[in-house]
């Protein structure tokens, strides 16, 4: 029996490795988690019925059991819970975290994968539904990368898009790299009542309607604000409550993970039936989830492609979840 452990962050490179790394993961979780064992043995899954070479093997947990469950391996006090947004009469979901040195680990290296040192950016967040909770893992990673960028000029702005137009001009004549990433319902007000160009600036969505605006495409949001602050492109961030890793897209809305991240794609109709690329379900493994479970099935509609990039189309609802009346039965 695995007790503890062993992922390391610089180990995990392309191939073989995050193969082997991922089958350590789920023993060490399968041994060690009570809420995902017992969907593993309802699923009569084990260890032992994972080829060593097949990925699409390994059950994945539905995401909704960060709802009505405490999601951990192995047992501990967390050093902070992850809570995502919603109404006051919903259910959040919730991440119990061991070790936020995990989380910063995950996000700092990726950023420097995607993005370079954050010391090089003027980063702003423009996350004003987010700020408005104190315990937000997307407000925790921005918060984290203004203070690293130490430009007097990075912060956070709720909705004072006058001081944020003037902040921008400020670092657009002085050529500064800026990173304004912000939620898309924001980024949309801003594009809307202060358009301007940005020849310095990157803009980063990350998702994030609420109900505020009509439902628009991921397309029809990066037109918009292509146009209104004259950028070839929009890039955009995809993480979640549940995940400690996120991933990004730099162009043609394709998303890019970390090596210690990978999405797959499951049937929408069979949600056991799960592939390395294709149209369904997305399916994620987060290895830096060691701590709560890495192997999260989501409720994103997308395409993953044959080199591991994917796109993300929606979310499904009620009438488009066929297949997983599974998912409330035995005893969960």
């Amino acid at each position: 029996m695995i007790s503890e452990s062993n992922f390391n962050f610089s180990t995990v490179q392309e191939g073989s490795s995050i193969l082997s790394a991922t089958l350590q993961t789920f023993n060490f979780q399968y041994n060690n988690n009570q809420v995902y064992r017992q969907w593993c043995d309802c699923l009569n899954f084990s260890s032992e019925s994972i080829p060593k070479s097949a990925l699409t093997k390994i059950p994945f947990l539905p995401i909704s059991f960060f709802k009505s469950h405490e999601v951990v391996t192995t047992q501990f006090n967390p050093s902070f819970v992850f809570e995502s947004s919603g109404t006051t009469t919903s259910i959040n979901s919730k991440h119990f975290v061991k070790d936020l040195e995990d989380y910063k680990q995950s996000f700092n290296q990726a950023f420097q994968q995607f993005y370079g040192n954050a010391n090089d950016w003027c980063i702003i967040g423009l996350l004003p539904s987010y700020l408005e909770r104190n315990n937000s893992s997307l407000v925790m990673m921005v918060d984290d990368l203004i203070k690293q960028s130490n430009h007097p000029k990075s912060g956070f702005y709720l909705n004072d898009f006058h001081s944020l137009k003037n902040t921008l001009e400020q670092l657009e004549a002085a050529q500064q790299k800026t990173l304004l990433i912000g939620v898309t319902f924001a980024l949309l007000d801003f594009a809307e009542q202060l358009p301007m160009q940005l020849k310095h600036t990157t803009i980063m969505e990350t998702g994030g309607m609420k109900g505020r605006k009509k439902e628009t495409t991921r397309t029809e949001v990066h037109q918009i604000l292509q146009q209104a602050f004259d950028l070839p492109m929009i890039h955009s961030e995809y993480g979640m409550t549940e995940l400690l890793s996120q991933a990004y897209a730099k162009q043609d809305g394709k998303f890019v993970c970390p090596p210690w991240m990978k999405v797959l794609v499951r049937d929408e109709d069979d949600p056991l039936l799960v592939k390395e690329s294709g149209r369904g379900c997305l399916n994620i493994i987060d290895l830096a989830n060691q701590f709560s479970c890495s192997f999260i099935a989501t409720d994103d509609v997308g395409i993953v492609y044959e080199d591991g990039t994917f796109e993300v189309h929606g979310r499904l609802d009620n009438s488009d979840i066929r297949g997983c009346s599974l998912l409330v039965s035995n005893g969960f």
